[in-house]
Formats: C-alpha cells, structure tokens, sequence
C-alpha cells in the first residue's frame, strides 16, 4: 500500500506536489469513491483509482526525454489559458510523460520529462542540490557588488535564496552598455527565481535560457526539439541524486 500520490507519481500520471493538487481539487477517486484526503493509500494490484475517470495502471516501461523548450510554451499538461503546452513538442511519443520542474512560460531551454515518479521526486527534492545553469542575458552590466549579492543570496518572499555560482561571461565593465550576459548557477528551483534575483540588484532578464540540469547538457538539440536520454545518461542523473 502506498499513499495515493506517490503512487500517481509513480504511475507516470504527475509529479508527487501536482498529484497532491489533483487530490486536493476532488479529481480522483478510490474504488468509485471521491478522495480529498493526501494520507490515503491504495494498492494498483487490488484497488480501482481513476483521475478525472481514467483508470490509472502500473508503468510498463520508464521513459525520459529531454526537451528543449521554445518561448511560448507553458510546462505542464495542460493550461486553462489555452496556451501552447510542452505536450505539443513531443507529440509522437506514446507514453504519459510529465515535466520535472518548470521553466517559465518566456523562458526557455532544456526540461527533462519523465514517467519515473521516484527519480521525479528526487531531481526535485531541495536536499539533493541538483545543479541548474542558466544562460542569462540582463539588462545593463551588473558591477561586483551585484554580482556578490546574487551570489550571496537574495531575499524573496521573506526568505534568502541559497548560494548561487554567477559568472559574468559577455559584458564590457562599463556601465553604460546596454546588456550583459551572465552564467548562473542554482542548487534550488523556486518560482521565476533568476527573475526576481536579477530583477533585485535592478538588472531585469531580457533572455533566460537553461543549458544544463545536473549531469545532463545538449547544446545541439535545437529549440522545440527533443529526444530520449541515454542510458548513461539515466545513470548519471541517478548519481547525482545518491540512488
């Protein structure tokens, strides 16, 4: 028996935080009953679970893709905006797969997408420290004291962000130019954070682009491309987590 979340995680449906919310909305059921409660649990061998009426089975096989996200494109299953979904860029693939982590709507850059609900989770879980590198061209040229700030941490939302690795790769010192591009590297994901902290030290992302989760870099696969992670490659990111 397993509670119900990870249990949907791990039948490839979503990640465990989004199946919480499918839950939480009254969007699945047990046994043809309704269920709000995250501490149910349930046996895919003996019990009937359905998300909005479709039944849920065990995974056959594990699939991961890398993608490399456009602008334009939101990174969930669907939108009730009606806006174009990473679905769309991997239309020929079979299995339900999901998107580990976000990338914001303007952003763009790889996503991994996955129907292991366990490796998911652990890409994801903030004591693992995977790395995340990005690409990011700002506003203006931050001087050191910027760059030693973002660095440092920020505070949003009331809380410091954790160390970060900011290197300023294209940019003249002077501070008149009209943008510079920095390499930045975090070990957490919070929402649009490379945003807010440029936006912070006041020099606003014009492009924001990842080109590495952990292990995992591809700088050939073209935008809106996408393809299945190698074996190795699997491995790797299995290291990186500690499984």
């Amino acid at each position: 028996m397993e509670r119900l979340q990870k249990l949907l995680s791990a039948a490839g449906i979503a990640s465990r935080r989004a199946a919480e919310e499918l839950i939480r909305q009254g969007r699945v059921s047990l046994n043809g009953q309704t269920v709000t409660e995250l501490g149910t649990k349930a046996d895919l061998a003996h019990d009937e679970v359905r998300v909005d009426g479709r039944r849920v089975k065990a995974v056959a096989r594990h699939r991961y893709l890398l993608v490399n996200k456009p602008k334009g494109y939101v990174t969930t299953l669907s939108d009730p905006q009606k806006r174009r979904t990473v679905l769309e860029l991997i239309g020929n693939v079979r299995d339900y797969v999901y998107p580990v982590g976000r990338l914001d709507f303007d952003s763009e850059g790889l996503l991994l997408m996955t129907n292991d609900g366990d490796l998911a989770a652990a890409l994801t879980h903030p004591r693992h420290q995977v790395e995340r590198v990005y690409k990011v061209r700002v506003a203006g040229v931050p001087g050191q004291r910027a760059l030693d700030r973002l660095a440092r941490g920020i505070v949003l939302d009331g809380r410091r962000t954790a160390p970060a690795e900011v290197r300023l790769v294209h940019g003249d010192r002077d501070t008149s130019a009209k943008s510079a591009v920095l390499l930045i590297t975090l070990r957490e994901g919070r929402n649009r954070q490379v945003r807010r902290m440029c936006e912070a030290v006041g020099h606003p992302v014009e492009q924001l682009t990842r080109i590495r989760i952990g292990p995992i870099t591809d700088g050939g696969l073209k935008p809106g491309q996408s393809r299945d992670l190698t074996a190795d490659e699997v491995r790797a990111l299995r290291k990186a987590v500690g499984t």
